[in-house]
């Protein structure tokens, strides 16, 4: 008995490989009939279809209809769907029947740069794909020069961050790239733009601009300030349009101090009024010096006689001493 199952098990183990075998000299004896193309993620905003996967296939060299399916490199097709500016990534499997199935991902943005007259989307391995007017998405729209050195993708980050919050993604507009210690923020709040410094602190440094929008702002007027700068630790920048510097210190966590954030705003105060008062404040007039009255000046010719009588009287003695 233990004998008659291991022949059973060896038995349907060589079925098993024949049968596999049988399928895979099939296969490779047969032509490809078809390429069944699946898209994974094809929802409204798509914007690639099956027929523009098999025309780019051709484009690179890889004809798949009519061709031998032992003749077709498998790898070779996904290396190419890998390289497609649209895509994300391909795979390919041979199928029975001379069918080739390829299912691919269509390329996913999450920013959108405007680099000059240049524009492209970028996804989150900093793969990019030129803007189309067929197709449009909703992302992060991002101004500036990027570099090897410094790519696109550096920005996710902070674009993570804000998508995250409703309230601060309601806020934030567009980024500006300037360098990578200079990130601006452009609010929907019209009137100024915030210096964000670089991706580092990034919940701290939000923190810190909302308590100034909620302390100064209502006070000092949505107007004053041209910049707001929030890179630097324990402390708001604010630049006054007339560009006077005006600094807000909060501390690390973004919460008022003691005097619940009252010092940023007398900072603020005192500043505008040292700068009013020095406007207002007349010039002091050069001292003049005292002129001599006529009674002095009637008196000096005597003065000069009576010093010369008195040297020659004071010689005189010395000469008989």
């Amino acid at each position: 008995m233990k004998y008659a199952r291991y022949i059973i098990i060896i038995i349907l183990a060589s079925l098993l490989l024949w049968g596999v075998v049988w399928a895979k000299g099939r296969t490779e004896g047969e032509k490809c009939v078809k390429v069944d193309i699946r898209i994974e993620n094809n929802d409204s905003t798509s914007f690639v279809n099956a027929e523009g996967v098999l025309q780019y296939l051709n484009q690179c060299h890889l004809r798949l209809i009519g061709v031998p399916m032992k003749d077709i490199d498998i790898q070779a097709v996904e290396e190419a769907l890998a390289r497609s500016p649209y895509l994300e990534y391909g795979e390919c499997v041979k199928a029975s029947d001379g069918v080739l199935m390829v299912k691919v991902k269509q390329l996913v943005p999450v920013m959108r740069v405007m680099d000059g007259d240049n524009a492209y989307y970028v996804n989150r391995d900093g793969k990019q794909m030129p803007v189309s007017t067929s197709f449009s998405s909703d992302v992060m729209i991002v101004k500036g020069h990027f570099t090897a050195k410094y790519p696109p993708q550096r920005l996710i980050p902070l674009i993570d961050y804000v998508q995250s919050d409703s309230m601060i993604n309601a806020l934030v507009g567009m980024i500006e790239y300037r360098d990578s210690n200079n990130i601006y923020i452009v609010p929907n709040i019209l009137g100024h733009v915030v210096n964000f410094g670089s991706v580092d602190n990034i919940e701290n440094k939000f923190k810190k601009l909302l308590l100034f929008y909620r302390k100064v702002m209502p006070e000092k007027g949505w107007n004053t300030y041209d910049t707001i700068s929030v890179k630097w630790n324990h402390q708001v920048v604010g630049n006054l349009r007339h560009k006077k510097v005006v600094h807000e210190h909060v501390d690390s966590i973004g919460e008022s101090n003691e005097n619940e954030s009252l010092a940023p705003q007398t900072m603020a105060r005192d500043a505008e009024a040292e700068s009013h008062d020095a406007k207002q404040k007349p010039p002091e007039k050069a001292k003049e010096k005292p002129k001599d009255s006529p009674k002095a000046k009637a008196d000096a010719p005597k003065k000069k006689k009576n010093d010369k009588a008195k040297s020659k009287t004071d010689s005189k003695k010395n000469k008989k001493k």
